[in-house]
């Protein structure tokens, strides 16, 4: 896999999903996925998962990252050689926010994919 942004730096309010990814030669191997939340206001949380496809009409839940409350980069293994039928990724998020002041969260967010090094290494 061309390292490739399933979700490119963005400020988000309210919950969605990124653009189609085609796996092409990663189909089946092993992906490192980065999240980096590089902007979040106090009681606030988000969850991201991927979904992939094999035709991209019907989608399931292949990964999710624990749910995040602070800035930080964090990594997630995404092993597709357990799903050798996925051919696309697509990223969602969901937000959350309590307390007192604005009820709308406020992140600013990116999540990047490459072929995962340890993979190629024979290491995983």
């Amino acid at each position: 896999m061309v390292p490739v942004f399933l979700l490119p730096e963005q400020i988000a309010r309210e919950d969605g999903q990124g653009a189609v990814v085609a796996l092409d030669a990663s189909q089946g191997k092993t992906v490192l996925l980065t999240l980096g939340i590089n902007r979040i206001v106090e009681q606030e949380s988000l969850d991201v998962s991927i979904a992939g496809s094999s035709d991209g009409e019907h989608w399931q839940t292949l990964v999710t990252f624990p749910q995040k409350f602070y800035n930080g980069t964090y990594s997630l293994v995404l092993p597709l050689e357990k799903h050798p039928e996925v051919r696309q990724l697509r990223a969602q998020w969901k937000m959350g926010r309590w307390g007192r002041g604005d009820q709308k969260p406020l992140f600013s967010f990116y999540l990047f994919a490459e072929e995962s090094k340890a993979a190629l290494a024979g290491v995983v």
